[in-house]
């Protein structure tokens, strides 16, 4: 049977734990190579021969995607090892909350912003310098439905996903033409492992009912689910599907 990733390159950053780490696996299982990369070294690893172990290709590439040079570093060493790069899940993120836009330092703004948005920049920019060569490829942005709505005390994580849907649109009409289409998913709240240590918090799991009513569909996402979207958009099964926004959400910006 014909997987819809047979015989491609990906690269899938943030790919320690969470929705990279779930995407990797899902890209694996598609029938593609992979190549993660994480600021966390023994968990890349540990996800890289996950995929191994179970008959796929993968390799860890330990790296900041706030830092440029090692941007460079990993999908050098992704060409070397597979000859090419057809697609690419930037997916690297982070975020911190509980703090007013008036109290936030320079410093918490540009820890976000680097990577958020700076570091899908890098990605990018070293990533479609990779794919022009060969014809072409695909690449997903992880923006997250923050941003196109707002939530109190996060505007430094809202204005760099909001950033990562402009940068996307940007790319789109930059390099349609080369064959290199460019997407964003928009998650809605995902049962991450960092989401599942806050809601089995006694002052947090209270709130999980009025969580899941944010969402129509009535419960929250699974990193799967994201994986499954993105492995859709990095296959040729997306051919026309360029510049968009995709919300994997339950419905969460219907409201």
């Amino acid at each position: 049977m014909n997987r819809l990733l047979d015989g491609k390159v990906v690269i899938v950053t943030g790919a320690a734990r969470g929705i990279g780490r779930a995407a990797a696996l899902a890209v694996a299982k598609a029938g593609a190579s992979v190549a993660l990369t994480d600021r966390d070294e023994a968990a890349v690893l540990e996800a890289a021969n996950e995929i191994v172990s179970l008959g796929g290709s993968a390799i860890a590439i330990p790296g900041n995607v706030a830092h440029e040079a090692d941007v460079a570093r990993v999908v050098g060493a992704t060409v070397e090892r597979y000859g090419r790069l057809d697609g690419a899940f930037n997916n690297a993120g982070v975020e911190q909350r509980n703090t007013p836009l008036h109290e936030l330092s320079e410093e918490q703004w540009d820890f976000v912003i680097d990577i958020n948005l700076k570091g899908v920049f890098f990605c990018m920019k070293h990533q479609i310098a990779a794919m022009l060569p060969s014809g072409g490829g695909s690449i997903v942005n992880a923006s997250s439905s923050l941003g196109r709505v707002g939530i109190p005390n996060a505007s430094e994580y809202c204005a760099s996903k909001g950033g990562v849907l402009g940068l996307t649109k940007g790319a789109a009409l930059d390099y349609g033409m080369n064959n290199i289409r460019v997407n964003a998913v928009l998650p809605g709240v995902i049962r991450t492992p960092m989401i599942e240590s806050l809601i089995s918090q006694p002052q947090f799991s209270a709130l999980l009912p009025a969580l899941e009513a944010r969402h129509p569909i009535g419960r929250l996402g699974m990193p799967s689910e994201v994986a499954d979207a993105v492995v859709w958009l990095l296959s040729d099964s997306s051919s026309f599907v360029h510049g968009a926004e995709i919300a994997v959400d339950g419905g969460y910006l219907a409201i």
